[in-house]
C-alpha cells in the first residue's frame, strides 16, 4: 500500500516508517522543513505546512492510507499560548487531511492518532471503546479532534481513531525522562501513586498500526493500550528492579506537583485505567502485555 504519514519524523512516526518499509508498503513522510532524510527505497518526502492548506494536499489523493500522528507536545505548561497550539496543531491538521481526503478520486483509510485522554481521568473504573469522554482540558481536545477525523467516512473512508497510551521505548518517549531520575536513586511514585497509568511498548504500538492497515472490518475508536495497565506505584517498582535502584523515597505530594506544573500536573498524579478491548476481541496479540517484561527489553 502506499501510505501518507504527518509527524512520520518523530518518536513513533519513525518507528512505524520502519515497520511499514519493512512490510513493503512505500510511505511519503509529510515534513515543514525542506531537509529531507535519508533517501531509500520506497521512502518519499512531501514539504508543507498540515495545518495550513497547500499544494501538499494534491499528494494525499495518491495514496492509499493516510496515518496522522501530528500534534504539538502535551508536555508543556498549560498556558493559554500552550493549549491553543495544542488544540490547533491536532484539529487544523485533520481537518486540512480530510478536506484532502474528500478530494481523492478513491477511497482513503484515515488511521488518525488519538488519545487515551478523551477519557478524562475516572479513578479506577475500566474502560474501553465505549466508555464516555471525559470533561477536562484533554478530554475536550481529543473528542474535537476526532470529530474532526470522522469528517472522512462522509467520503467513503474507513476511519480508525487510534487513542494511545503513554508509549514506552528507546531513545524517546516517556522512558527516557523517567531514566534520568531513576538511574540517580531518586525513583518514588507521584501523588497517591493509586493513579493509573495505561501504556503500550513502542513495538506492540506499531505492531498495532500494521494490523490495523490489514484488518479493514475495524474502524471506529481502537484502544492503543496494554491490555494490563498499572498503578504510578506499580511502575516504579517495575522500574526501580529493572534499574536495581531504590525506590523507598516517600511519594511526591500531589500539591507540591500542582504548585510546580499547575493543571499539567493532572496528567502525573491523575489517570485512566483504559482497557483493548476492540483489539483482544480481534485476536491481536501482545509481545509485551507485561510492565516488567516491556522494561526489561528496553532497559
Amino acid at each position: 500500500m502506499k501510505v501518507f504519514i504527518t509527524g512520520g519524523t518523530g518518536f513513533l512516526g519513525a518507528a512505524l516508517t520502519e515497520g511499514l518499509l519493512g512490510e513493503g508498503h512505500s510511505v511519503t513522510i509529510l515534513s515543514r522543513s525542506s531537509q529531507k532524510g535519508p533517501l531509500r527505497m520506497g521512502l518519499a518526502y512531501c514539504a508543507g505546512n498540515p495545518t495550513k492548506s497547500g499544494p501538499w494536499q494534491e499528494e494525499v489523493s495518491r495514496h492509499d492510507v493516510v496515518i496522522n500522528l501530528a500534534g504539538a507536545s502535551i508536555f508543556r505548561p498549560w498556558n493559554d499560548k500552550n493549549k491553543k497550539a495544542i488544540r490547533n496543531s491536532r484539529i487544523l491538521t485533520t481537518r486540512n487531511l480530510v478536506d484532502a481526503i474528500g478530494q481523492a478520486p478513491e477511497n482513503i483509510t484515515l488511521l488518525s492518532g488519538s488519545a487515551v485522554g478523551y477519557y478524562g481521568f475516572r479513578d479506577d473504573e475500566a474502560l474501553d471503546e465505549n466508555s464516555p469522554p471525559g470533561h477536562d482540558f484533554l478530554a475536550d481536545v481529543v473528542e474535537a479532534w476526532e470529530t474532526e477525523a470522522k469528517r472522512a467516512e462522509q467520503f467513503g473512508g474507513r476511519v480508525v481513531l487510534c487513542r494511545i497510551g503513554v508509549i514506552l521505548g528507546r531513545d524517546g518517549g516517556a522512558l527516557s525522562k523517567m531514566l534520568s531520575v531513576f538511574k540517580w536513586g531518586l525513583g518514588s511514585p507521584l501523588g497517591s501513586g493509586n493513579q493509573w497509568f495505561s501504556w503500550i511498548s513502542l513495538h506492540d504500538l506499531v505492531t498495532i498500526f500494521l494490523f490495523l492497515l490489514e484488518n479493514k472490518a475495524l474502524s471506529g475508536p481502537v484502544n492503543c493500550t496494554s491490555p494490563h495497565p498499572v498503578t504510578n506505584r506499580e511502575m516504579t517498582k517495575a522500574l526501580g528492579k529493572i534499574l536495581h535502584r531504590p525506590t523507598i523515597l516517600p511519594p511526591v505530594p500531589g500539591f507540591l506537583i500542582k504548585g510546580v506544573l499547575g493543571e499539567f500536573s493532572d496528567v502525573f498524579v491523575k489517570g485512566q485505567k483504559v482497557l483493548p478491548g476492540k483489539l483482544l476481541q480481534n485476536g491481536f496479540v501482545f509481545t509485551f502485555p507485561e510492565i516488567e517484561a516491556a522494561l526489561a527489553h528496553l532497559i
